[in-house]
């Protein structure tokens, strides 16, 4: 499955971007949040990917920041929420309101979002209330790495190693010394592996 993509933004919209990676487009669907952070057209991007598979399409949902695609990767597990109401959600009020509006059991405010009735709103309540983090609590995101420190994880992963000891072993080899070349990181990072 996808999980990240970084390329040349090709084009955006509000509820969509196309990123080319490696010669190849992917339409990727986009909230308004994310639509209005992106840079402009040709500048490189990196946006954390939720591949959705149903048996008629594949279909990728996109966001800047970690928190965001966690939220609608929560969002979905309610039943009635599909990934087009999720995005419509994530589109409607900023993350960190909607995560106090749920935990505040706050219906009336959860209902002034385009597509959402009082009935889910409840279940979103009812569903996710316990599953969000408290208020004020920020997801941990993710160390940005190099594009270079991102293909010798990628390499890392494709041939077996589990991506937390690929990560720690990365971030060694990145400490000891900067790396010119993706095959003098990729090495120190393998020798790292196998102590």
């Amino acid at each position: 499955m996808i999980a990240h993509l970084r390329g040349k933004l090709l084009a955006k919209h509000p509820n969509q971007a196309v990123i080319e990676t490696a010669g190849v487009g992917y339409d990727v669907t986009i909230t308004i949040p994310t639509f209005s952070d992106l840079p402009s057209l040709g500048s490189e991007v990196a946006l954390h990917i939720h591949t959705h598979v149903r048996e008629d399409q594949i279909a990728l949902y996109g966001f800047l920041r970690p928190a965001e695609k966690q939220l609608f990767e929560k969002l979905i597990t309610v039943s009635g929420i599909g990934p087009k109401l999720a995005i419509t959600i994530l589109s409607g009020m900023p993350a960190d309101e909607m995560v106090g509006a749920i935990r505040n059991n706050d219906i009336a405010r959860l209902t002034r979002i385009p597509g959402i009735g009082k009935k889910t709103a409840e279940r979103m309540v009812l569903e996710l209330r316990d599953k969000l983090p408290p208020a004020g609590a920020e997801i941990p995101a993710a160390p940005t790495m190099t594009a270079m420190e991102e293909d010798v994880l990628s390499a890392l992963t494709n041939l077996g190693y589990q991506r937390p000891a690929a990560e720690r072993a990365l971030a060694q080899a990145a400490k000891n010394g900067k790396e010119e070349s993706f095959e003098a990181l990729f090495r120190n990072t393998l020798a790292s592996l196998s102590k």
